[in-house]
């Protein structure tokens, strides 16, 4: 029953440990897409007021 328990108890510590590393993943994205927008807001806005102006 022990043995059971341990496999058990193995198992759960394996799937935390995955959670923490698809969160990490999701925020490192997040951080990117927020820097992208950052950077490039100016230049789409210029853009989509060039293509609105000229329609």
């Amino acid at each position: 029953m022990t043995k059971y328990i341990a496999k058990f108890q193995s198992k759960m510590n394996e799937r935390g440990a995955t959670a923490v590393e698809y969160g990490l993943m999701v925020a490192l994205i997040a951080i990117v897409i927020i820097v992208a927008v950052a950077l490039l807001g100016g230049n789409l806005s210029g853009l989509f007021n060039k293509v609105a102006g000229s329609v």
